[in-house]
């Protein structure tokens, strides 16, 4: 199972098409052209056209698939002026390259169409080039577009031809060497980068693909070792873990084979939580093999009555923890969708790991020392201290109960003040190169990703008509006095840089001296429809609302002040913040289902809603205290933080119900209440701290990414299993005494 999917597709099938390719899902909470829930957006459209479409290619304007960024002092001396038409040829020879736009290549601005590059001749003199770098930061094309307003950066838009790229350095790394290696012949020290959309989804791509191994082994190592530590015997450390190991190896060959492995958590946060969830339940079984070995039971004896004893718990901690990452698989994203189903799988096959491979190990010679070290490790000789803790919380069984329901209220209502985001930087590596020339893009150019404003007007309106460059004119203007929106770029700019004093709506009928390149890029007559675009820094979405909320309303005056015309904010970004309140409303189903559902089946298995009433407030009151804790340092509510919730609900859920069927074999056993407690918790207490200490361990080696989503799924779950623990530990008791009276017998070894 481990290996079923490892092997080559195109053994089997043949290789995408080039936009197969370039369309394909690639794991990432913020990709360039995708729709409100994660998956590709195909174009829409609009208007129904009045005749076949020209035979003209848009120019490159506002970046495409790859786009190489120079950054240095000065472009505009002969020196560099050689140096970059060198590269851009030595780009073009190279097969995957279909072609390159630069600022030498924007479509002239002149009455005549008379070609005008940005640099001259590198045998010009140095005023000819103090000159063209005026002229092209003037230019409304190539300044704020392909140069950056200081003119310190300069950007290489490069159309791939996929056909001949074989490997992902194809159309990144060798593309960035070679421009190096040309301006290194110079001797110019330019920065070189690579960035764009494929870029990224590749690098979100091999970073998941990087930590498959390296954080099954990391996750693997530490577990080992806290156990060695804790159990104090080798045999008991190998038996404990090879239901996890098993279970991870099985469930990351079933997610290769259905193609789930290009998700960004399946690669890191998948392994990590089965080899936890696979060890804590390893952990109790075999803790109830060791306590029954050193009774002097047998070894076949021994097993018997451990899986008696602790496999149903077992089992419906799998069950519990399986229903609370399933309510993930009808999230709204994709993503959390392929997330919630890979974790399905994989817990059940991780507990079908730990029922055959434990029972198996146990049985052969390794198992015979499986109770050596039993009762010397250091949580067993501690254990005395805990218990005395759990005696005090029943003393003061009415002050527990009401502090639980207290502050499960006040952190529950803090946990709903968390405000909803989303970033692009935050599912790349951090000290990635794409990450840092992302940030250099925002800041040199106002922003990587792009929206615009989709003007449609009726057919009876001319497109040479001076209203359709006033309506652009008017959207351009608003949407630069925006601060957060960078270089807005449409018609009515393009116009007013034609030569001529008048203004552009004066000269709207110059609107077919632009090229017919440049002027497809803004204007597509046969749909009757206009862009302007404009972009944006990766701020986070959120940012962005009130931006877009005044937006909408002084587009619509402007759509009143023109009647036939259609004005409307268009692109992913603007999407994904209509769509930011999915986030919350997948985190409230998320926990709701999975709470509900776990409530029915501890009220079932335990025949008792009291139970499982009791059951919610230790494991709900670690999620809203994580939530508040988020609420006080900052954090916003984003994807990674709707899984992580889900995920310590479903882990959280075990150590209440070992607990749980612990304090019922004592029910059963008779006894005063309060001494049933204290007795079940001195037979799970051991393995409840272990398992804990383990999970935070776990989930620590997380941080060992190098992705912010990573690292704030990390802090939320030690966060949250430490205060589990703890409301196992102070509330669980007291709320078992106050709500839940059973009938009391006199106590039966």
């Amino acid at each position: 199972m481990s290996g079923i999917g490892y092997y080559d597709p195109t053994l089997l099938v043949s290789p995408p098409s080039p936009s197969e390719v370039e369309s394909s899902a690639a794991g990432g909470m913020s990709g360039g052209r995708r729709g409100r829930d994660g998956s590709v957006q195909q174009p829409r459209s609009r208007a129904s056209a009045d005749g076949p479409a020209p035979d003209v290619t848009p120019v490159m304007l506002f970046g495409g698939e790859v786009m190489l960024v120079l950054s240095g002092e000065d472009f505009f001396n002969p020196t560099a002026a050689l140096a970059i038409r060198e590269a851009v040829e030595s780009l073009e020879a190279m097969p995957q390259v279909r072609q390159v736009m630069w600022m030498d290549r924007a479509p002239p601005l002149n009455l005549f169409g008379l070609p005008e590059p940005a640099l001259p001749d590198h045998r010009a003199s140095q005023r000819r080039f103090d000159a063209a770098r005026q002229r092209a930061l003037d230019n409304p094309m190539i300044a704020g577009q392909l140069l950056s307003a200081d003119g310190q950066t300069l950007i290489l838009t490069i159309r791939i031809d996929w056909f001949h790229v074989r490997s992902d350095a194809d159309c990144t790394t060798r593309l960035a060497d070679v421009v190096r290696d040309v301006l290194a012949s110079h001797q110019l020290d330019y920065e070189v980068g690579v960035t764009g959309e494929m870029p990224i989804r590749l690098v979100m791509s091999n970073a998941s693909q990087e930590g498959d191994r390296k954080f099954q082994y990391l996750a693997n190592g530490v577990i080992l070792v806290l156990a060695l530590i804790l159990f104090r015997g080798p045999s008991a450390v190998i038996i404990s873990a090879l239901g996890a190991i098993f279970g991870v190896a099985w469930t990351m060959g079933c997610i290769r084979f259905f193609q789930f492995e290009d998700n960004p958590f399946n690669h890191v946060v998948v392994p990590v939580l089965l080899s936890l969830v696979g060890f804590t339940d390893g952990v109790h079984m075999v803790s109830q093999i060791r306590v029954n070995r050193a009774l002097g039971l047998g070894g076949r004896q021994a097993l018997v009555r451990a899986v008696d004893e602790v496999g149903m718990a077992c089992f419906l901690t799998s069950l519990t923890t399986a229903i609370g990452l399933g309510s993930l698989g009808w999230a709204y994203h994709q993503v959390v969708r392929e997330f919630g189903w890979s974790c399905v799988m994989g817990v059940g096959i991780t507990f079908l790991a730990i029922m055959t491979t434990i029972p198996l190990a146990c049985m052969t010679p390794l198992g015979r020392a499986i109770h050596r070290g039993q009762g010397r490790g250091w949580i067993e000789r501690n254990l005395e201290k805990a218990t005395r803790l759990v005696v005090a919380v029943l003393r003061h069984r009415k002050t527990f109960a009401v502090l639980a329901l207290v502050l499960t209220v006040i952190t529950g209502a803090i946990t709903l003040q968390l405000t909803p985001d989303e970033r692009m930087l935050n599912a790349i590596p951090e000290r990635s190169p794409e990450a840092k020339w992302l940030r250099h893009i925002d800041r040199a150019f106002g922003g990587l990703e792009t929206a615009h404003v989709l003007a449609t007007w009726d057919p009876s309106i001319a497109t040479e008509s001076p209203e359709v460059v006033a309506v652009s004119e008017q959207v351009e203007n608003l949407l630069r006095e925006e601060p957060l929106l960078g270089n807005p770029l449409g018609i009515a700019r393009l116009i007013d840089a034609l030569p001529g004093e008048a203004t552009a709506v004066d000269k709207a009928s110059m609107l077919e001296l632009l090229p017919p390149q440049l002027r497809r890029v803004f204007l597509i007559p046969e749909q009757h429809s206009l862009k302007v675009i404009f972009r944006l820094q990766d701020l986070g979405i959120a940012k962005y609302g009130e931006v877009f909320e005044r937006l909408d309303q002084r587009l619509a005056t402007i759509q009143a002040e023109h009647p036939g015309f259609v004005l409307s904010l268009e692109g992913s970004a603007f999407w994904r913040w209509q769509n930011l309140y999915q986030i919350m409303v997948d985190l409230t189903k998320s926990l709701g289902t999975a709470s509900l559902v776990i409530f029915l089946v501890l009220a079932t298995v335990y025949r008792s809603l009291r139970l499982g009433l009791i059951a919610i407030i230790p494991n709900l009151l670690p999620l809203t205290v994580t939530g508040s804790l988020m609420w006080l340092v900052g954090q916003p509510l984003e994807l990674v933080s709707v899984i992580a919730f889900t995920v310590c609900l479903g882990i959280a859920v075990d150590d209440t119900i070992h607990f749980l069927t612990r304090y019922r074999m004592e029910l059963a056993h008779g006894g005063e209440h309060d001494e049933v407690i204290t007795r079940a918790f001195r037979g799970v207490g051991a393995a409840l701290i272990m398992t804990t200490l383990v999970l935070v361990c776990g989930f620590m080696t997380v941080l060992w990414s190098d992705t912010r989503e990573h690292h704030i799924f990390a802090m939320m779950g030690a966060a949250t299993m430490v205060t589990a623990l703890f409301a196992d530990l102070l509330f669980l008791p007291a709320l078992l005494v106050v709500f839940n009276r059973p009938h009391v017998t006199e106590r039966r070894d």
